[in-house]
């Protein structure tokens, strides 16, 4: 539903300085904020009607209004203004980030720190997942006669190792023996295609040798299937205790958020580039009263993951929103250079 120009200012006012202040606004406010070109009676009237129509509510305790979820939608959909991150902010969010190591991981711990840090929320982030990310590089490091450690590399900037035990020790013959496997069936191959049948079609290619392998080829095929699913990473979580709007179930949301699991499965389902879910749009009932705005990055051409916030739905969309995209472009950058270079 379009609003007409004048509710639609007043609605914007409204937003702008609940956002502000966290205070119900009057008409007084508005009239004031609207240089008096509307009467605080026109305005009083219209408030009214923006309230039947479900945008905004009175609380008991005031004569002011506040924003609804509906409200917030309308707002952020239509209504407010463009804010564009001034060059300081950006060279001071690029030496943040670029302190942090090149890791996937220890980048996208350090982007959440950033985002929670810069915002008051909790910050996100998900580790880069595509079906479609390929074996980069897969190489041994031995620690002991019988102990070697799995090393992946994905074209998307994962790292992944793993420790195997063998049952038979360790020699340059079987290294060298391993690595023609992995040139022939794992380098350049998709994650997703490393599965049963090739690990059988491995096994009997090597014949008699197939069994001294088979740690090293299972532990291979492991880790990319961990590759496949994303990780979720969570920093500054206690941030959403100092807001008043998420008292009520701020023990709730807190444990929905350390579980993890299912808000990793709701990220992982994302697909648009830039996300604002506000309340009860969420699909689980502990952030019916939060908002979430997520923007997703790309390594090399390849949409990959997601950074940003999760707080309350009374949050300065206008401003936050240019700092997590802009993020979420250095991490793609950066993860994107960092794959090149290996």
């Amino acid at each position: 539903m379009e609003l007409s120009v004048r509710k639609n200012k007043i609605l914007a006012a409204v937003v702008d300085r609940y956002i502000l202040t966290g205070e119900p606004v009057g008409s007084k406010t508005v009239a004031a904020m609207l240089d008096h070109a509307v009467s605080s009676a026109t305005i009083r009237n219209e408030m009214a009607e923006l309230c039947e129509l479900g945008y905004l509510e009175q609380p008991h305790t005031s004569s002011g209004r506040i924003p609804t979820q509906k409200g917030y939608r309308y707002y952020v959909d239509r209504l407010m203004g463009r804010y564009e991150l001034a060059s300081d902010e950006m060279y001071r969010i690029e030496r943040q980030l670029e302190s942090a190591s090149s890791e996937p991981e220890a980048l996208l711990i350090k982007a959440s720190a950033i985002l929670a840090e810069l915002t008051g929320c909790a910050g996100i982030s998900t580790t880069p997942k595509d079906e479609y990310t390929v074996i980069k590089k897969v190489e041994l490091v031995p620690i002991g006669k019988k102990t070697i450690m799995v090393v992946l590399a994905t074209s998307s900037g994962l790292l992944k190792s793993k420790v195997c035990r063998m049952d038979v020790p360790i020699t340059l013959d079987l290294i060298e023996l391993f690595y023609n496997v992995a040139a022939a069936n794992f380098i350049g191959v998709r994650v997703s295609d490393i599965h049963a049948p090739l690990l059988q079609n491995i096994a009997a290619s090597l014949g008699e040798k197939a069994f001294d392998m088979l740690g090293l080829v299972n532990a291979v095929a492991d880790l990319a299937q961990i590759c496949t699913s994303s990780e979720l990473v969570l920093e500054g979580e206690a941030n959403l205790l100092n807001h008043k709007e998420l008292e009520a179930n701020a023990l709730e949301l807190l444990t929905f958020l350390q579980d993890g699991d299912l808000l990793s499965k709701m990220l992982a389902e994302r697909n648009s580039q830039l996300s604002v879910t506000i309340g009860k749009e969420n699909v689980f009932k502990e952030l019916e009263n939060s908002s979430m705005i997520l923007s997703s990055y790309s390594v090399l051409g390849q949409r990959a993951g997601s950074v940003g916030i999760i707080g309350p739905t009374r949050i300065d969309y206008a401003r936050l929103i240019p700092s997590i995209k802009f993020l979420s472009q250095l991490v793609g950058k950066l993860l994107s250079d960092v794959t090149e270079s290996d």
